[in-house]
């Protein structure tokens, strides 16, 4: 089993930024009154732009759709010397898994908003095609399209929606800005090899990972998120690990109805890293999760200076948590997934 973290279950005092500021100062640095937690994408991120320092700048779009029958994933991203983008799509009943990378040197023909929700972002390389765009109507439009899979999917805002922001502070110069916003509503379509596929409202689900920042060279993280409904609520998991030990950030939230629930502590992270088969657990004061994966999608990269290690586990969460009132919610059945990454990039 993994070893639990170094401050476990330990209360964190974090702030929570209700104002819009920038992500970085004059001189391109962390702007501290930016580090805290939100509720909402709330920070001016045009700094991490790869013009006044180059090199260590990871930005990126990642977007899941989970359906009953299938999966969905689409990443545009640029780390500075190149853009890393993939269309992946998983048939749950059948588990062949279809998937397209491209990695273009410099990141040339990636478009990403400088701030989240100023504009598209997009990535063409070959017959990669990918665009994600806001509409009129509080929501997100995801194409894709790749190699035998293409799909057109809207993930819906619904009134009152809150999300996850956080603002995790390695040092003045290493920094990241994450949004992480589960139980987004979605549908549309699928096309596999010409074949049609529904994406059902009301039993499928979109989940955003925006990031911005500077990171470290060698870093190892767990995340986990989930999204469904139980005993008539709406819910969504956030959940981080590793990557933010002794920063006085978490990563660690989630939502019931719509309405975010901060969980200011290190969770204790469990799990077989020979067997990622095996069920996980999660744990804290307040939260206590189970999750039963059903597939791991794992991805080896090599390139010398670069190497990255992924196991993400698709899988199933029960368990409960605790709001500050003290009431807990207990859930079962909500699809998701949890990772296991090891980066040196």
């Amino acid at each position: 089993m993994t070893p639990e973290p170094e401050t476990p279950n330990r209360d964190i005092h974090e702030c929570e930024i209700t104002q819009p500021t920038s992500l970085t100062d004059a001189r391109g640095r962390l702007n501290r009154n930016a580090v805290g937690w939100m509720r909402r994408p709330l920070l001016d991120t045009s700094g991490i732009d790869g013009h006044r320092t180059w090199g260590r700048n990871k930005r990126w779009e990642y977007w899941c759709v989970m359906t009953p029958t299938h999966i969905m994933a689409a990443t545009v991203s640029s780390i500075d010397y190149a853009g890393v983008h993939e269309v992946w799509v998983f048939d749950r009943e059948t588990h062949e898994s279809i998937g397209h990378g491209a990695t273009v040197p410099l990141g040339r023909g990636v478009v990403l908003p400088a701030s989240l929700g100023n504009g598209p972002a997009s990535a063409e390389a070959g017959p990669l095609t990918i665009e994600i765009t806001d509409t009129d109507a509080a929501a997100t439009r995801l194409r894709a399209r790749a190699p035998r899979v293409r799909f057109d999917v809207i993930a819906e805002t619904p009134p009152g929606h809150e999300c996850l922001g956080v603002v995790v502070p390695w040092s003045d110069t290493r920094f990241q800005y994450t949004v992480k916003d589960v139980a987004r509503p979605a549908s549309g379509t699928l096309v596999i090899d010409d074949v049609r596929y529904d994406v059902p409202a009301g039993r499928s689900w979109a989940v955003l990972d925006h990031g911005r920042g500077r990171w470290p060279y060698d870093v190892r993280w767990n995340w986990g998120a989930g999204s469904g409904e139980s005993n008539g609520h709406t819910i969504g998991i956030q959940i981080g690990g590793q990557w933010t030990i002794g920063t006085g950030s978490t990563e660690n939230a989630f939502l019931l109805d719509g309405r975010l629930h901060k969980i200011s502590q290190e969770l204790r992270w469990q799990y077989d890293a020979q067997n990622y088969g095996e069920p996980w657990r999660i744990t804290g004061d307040d939260i206590d999760l189970t999750f039963e994966p059903f597939y791991n999608k794992t991805s080896r990269t090599n390139l010398g200076v670069v190497t990255a290690r992924a196991d993400q586990c698709f899988g199933t969460y029960s368990g409960w948590f605790r709001d500050a009132d003290g009431e807990a919610t207990e859930f079962t059945g909500i699809e998701g997934w949890a990772e296991d990454v090891h980066n040196r990039w």
